[in-house]
């Protein structure tokens, strides 16, 4: 009697997709491209704060705990957003909302990969560290996740933060303290994010009205949006080429950044021209090369 009543009840496995999807579906889960991106901020950092290629170790170390942070984050992101996330198009079929991953598995993933990351920085790297990336976490989930994206269409400058902590994780891992090229670095990823989304937020704009998320194209309409992207594109510039004066960098970086910045000026330009979804999608999308090959510039000059 126990024995059919038992064989009965119903589990609810922590995986319902097939074997050949569970490596796409992690990697959705874990928002891999955005942790690409994030580790390649942290390495370069690294690289310019050690003067040359940091410790094998060190590098291996700081890295993976970056990763298993970043992707930890992102799940927890998915958890606490798999009911709005079905109200959208660009999300709604995420392996946690169509049910392939369960959501208590999603959080436990996102738990244990921040625990995993806080423990290998602070035996294997420092303290300091280890603190940058669980307020990094904490961050993103708490404040950004959980109420900024809700309540108010600031919520990506604010919410920026999160991500800007990686290049400081990368400098403070070498030099184990907070020293203004580092502190320099988090400003040009935190000016970053918003022009870099605001640009998604403007292809995603009936999805976000649908959703009752207030991002800035919803509240304060295209053509504002489209001003404040400029706007920070043009402080970002200004911001970047000024980052000799902080630390020695050669004709490289500066030639580099330059371009970079012609580049970007230019596609936002053309979101005034219009049409704006061919206009946002590219600036989406150079944004994306923009961030990665001035951290990459930066680790050269580090590396010579």
């Amino acid at each position: 009697m126990n024995h059919s009543s038992n064989s009965k009840k119903s589990t609810t496995p922590w995986y319902k997709g097939s074997l050949g999807n569970l490596v796409i579906d992690f990697l959705a889960l874990t928002k891999a491209e955005i942790v690409v991106l994030l580790l390649i901020t942290t390495f370069s950092a690294m690289v310019l704060a050690s003067g040359g290629l940091p410790d094998p170790v060190l590098a291996i170390a700081v890295c993976l705990s970056g990763a298993l942070a970043a992707g930890g984050a992102g799940a927890i992101n998915q958890y606490a957003d798999r009911e709005v996330d079905a109200l959208m198009a660009r999300t709604r079929r995420r392996p946690l909302t169509v049910g392939r991953i369960a959501p208590n598995t999603a959080l436990g993933l996102g738990i244990v990969f921040n625990i995993a990351a806080f423990i290998i920085l602070v035996f294997l790297v420092n303290t300091l560290s280890a603190l940058l990336v669980l307020a990094g976490s904490l961050f993103y989930i708490i404040v950004y996740t959980l109420w900024l994206k809700k309540v108010t269409p600031e919520n990506i400058v604010i919410g920026g933060a999160a991500g800007a902590i990686a290049p400081l994780v990368g400098w403070t891992s070498v030099t184990a303290s907070v020293d203004w090229p580092a502190v320099y670095m988090f400003g040009i990823v935190f000016l970053w994010t918003p022009p870099h989304f605001w640009a998604l937020a403007l292809l995603l704009k009936q999805d976000y009205t649908k959703a009752n998320i207030p991002m800035l194209p919803v509240v304060a309409g295209v053509a504002k949006t489209n001003q404040r992207i400029l706007l920070y594109s043009i402080i970002l510039a200004a911001f970047t080429m000024c980052f000799p004066f902080i630390v020695s960098l050669s004709w490289i970086y500066i030639s580099v950044s330059s371009l970079l910045n012609i580049f970007l000026l230019y596609a936002c330009l053309k979101l005034f021209r219009g049409p704006v979804p061919p206009a946002a999608r590219h600036l989406f999308q150079y944004s994306l090369v923009y961030l990665s090959c001035l951290f990459v510039t930066l680790a050269i000059e580090g590396a010579i």
